[in-house]
């Protein structure tokens, strides 16, 4: 870990440096700067239009996706920490990769969009980061990040260029495919003899990392329509991307309590599927959320996504770990998976009504398997090569503990049962 961590993350970093070096160069037309011959360049209207967009977005992939993994009582550093460098590593190359494929391989421009589509990308890595979460080391992460972003974009390409489908949201090509993509690793990385009740798998009640958990969940639901509309063409389209994703996910809350009540014994609530289905309509309506579908169809998809959310956490969430042998640790195919594949058929059902002509029946399909399909071997493909011993899988024993890759408070750990800082629980028990 001390050398081949470090000799990896700076290799990749001068790699970075020499390709925009190659590759990348400020923007000299109107759609990034504005030149006037007696003042400096002055950012123009578009681009000042899309930065709050950028700002969201933002804040989505670097507070919400992390603190919304916090829920482990021992693994609260990795979630936080893995999913900062994650996504710095996933800007860079995203913004590269996507850059040559839309370039024919030539230099390129960096422009606001090209900004907001690389966080948008590296979405899909901490989606996936999700289903292998306290199971992989930060070396094999740094593997996944570059292979899965190069096999992201070039499924996006395929959709966008070639299906010429419509998925504003991207609800095809990021949440179903960072979802699939993170089984199909976590499948090939299972541990035989990690138990479905792992010893630092679980959280407590008063525990710290709960409350920053609802966090990230709160930071995700209310900057979810900047998501789906920052890219949408401005005016009528981008409108209708906010306000039907802000009625989506409004109405996902309510069915989202209502079935965690159902399923669970007595009708109480279980904040598990509360911090997780709650998000799912901003997943679901994503693929049609510029679409003329109107509020109450919006209201509809968001609903049934907060449905499906929580019977697949109460059924299929047990079901895949014990039988399919895939640990899903965060439950990534109920809140990205499954609401993914509700967005695109949603799409389909959309255009079948005739409330778009963006896209045929036909070509929503195939963005749909092409999603799919491409993450399942893609994500197959990474995981046979994260395997490889050399890349210090953790062990069994090891998995959803921050002290294996982070110092910790050490005048804890020799004094168990002292009390934590934030003086509300004891960060370690004497039995641990």
């Amino acid at each position: 870990m001390r050398v081949k961590f470090p000799l990896m993350a700076i290799g990749l970093e001068v790699a970075m440096i020499v390709l925009f070096k190659l590759f990348v160069h400020y923007g000299n037309d109107q759609n990034t700067i504005q030149v006037n011959s007696t003042s400096k360049p002055n950012v123009t209207d578009s681009f000042l239009e899309l930065y709050p967009f950028f700002q969201d977005v933002h804040v989505m992939i670097f507070v919400g996706f992390g603190f919304l993994m916090t829920f482990l009582k021992k693994y609260s550093f990795s979630s936080v920490g893995f999913s900062f460098f994650i996504a710095a590593l996933g800007l860079q190359w995203a913004t590269l990769i996507q850059g040559l494929l839309h370039s024919g391989g030539r230099k390129f421009d960096i422009s606001i969009k090209n900004v907001i589509n690389a966080d948008l990308s590296t979405a899909t890595v901490l989606i996936s980061f999700g289903a292998v979460l306290g199971k992989t080391s930060p070396i094999q992460m740094l593997i996944m990040t570059i292979l899965e972003i190069t096999v992201f974009a070039s499924n996006e390409y395929l959709v966008g260029e070639i299906f010429k489908a419509s998925d504003i949201g991207a609800s095809m090509t990021i949440h179903a495919f960072g979802a699939y993509f993170g089984l199909a690793v976590a499948g090939i990385l299972y541990h035989s003899d990690l138990t479905w009740k792992h010893h630092n798998k679980e959280s407590e009640y008063q525990d710290c990392p709960q409350l920053l958990f609802t966090a990230g969940t709160l930071f995700l639901w209310i900057f979810w329509p900047s998501f789906n509309s920052a890219l949408a063409d401005t005016g009528q389209k981008q409108y209708r991307a906010m306000v039907n994703t802000y009625f989506s996910l409004a109405a996902c809350v309510l069915t989202s309590y209502a079935s965690s009540s159902l399923a669970e014994n007595r009708g109480k609530l279980n904040m598990v599927h509360i911090q997780n289905a709650t998000l799912a309509g901003g997943v679901a309506v994503g693929a049609c959320a510029d679409m003329n579908i109107n509020p109450y169809g919006s209201m509809v998809i968001g609903s049934i996504a907060g449905i499906i959310s929580v019977i697949g956490f109460k059924l299929l969430t047990p079901f895949f770990a014990t039988t399919l042998r895939i640990q899903d640790t965060c439950g990534v195919h109920n809140l990205h998976g499954l609401p993914g594949i509700v967005g695109g058929l949603a799409s389909i059902v959309a255009i079948a009504m005739g409330v778009s002509d963006t896209s045929s029946m036909a070509m929503q399909a195939a963005a749909l398997g092409s999603s799919i399909g491409t993450a399942v071997v893609g994500g197959l493909i990474t995981g046979l090569i994260l395997r490889l011993p050399i890349w210090e899988q953790p062990s069994d024993w090891d998995c959803y503990d921050d002290s294996v890759y982070w110092e910790v408070l050490y005048s804890v750990l020799q004094n168990p049962g002292q009390q934590c800082e934030c003086g509300n629980h004891n960060q370690l028990k004497p039995e641990d």
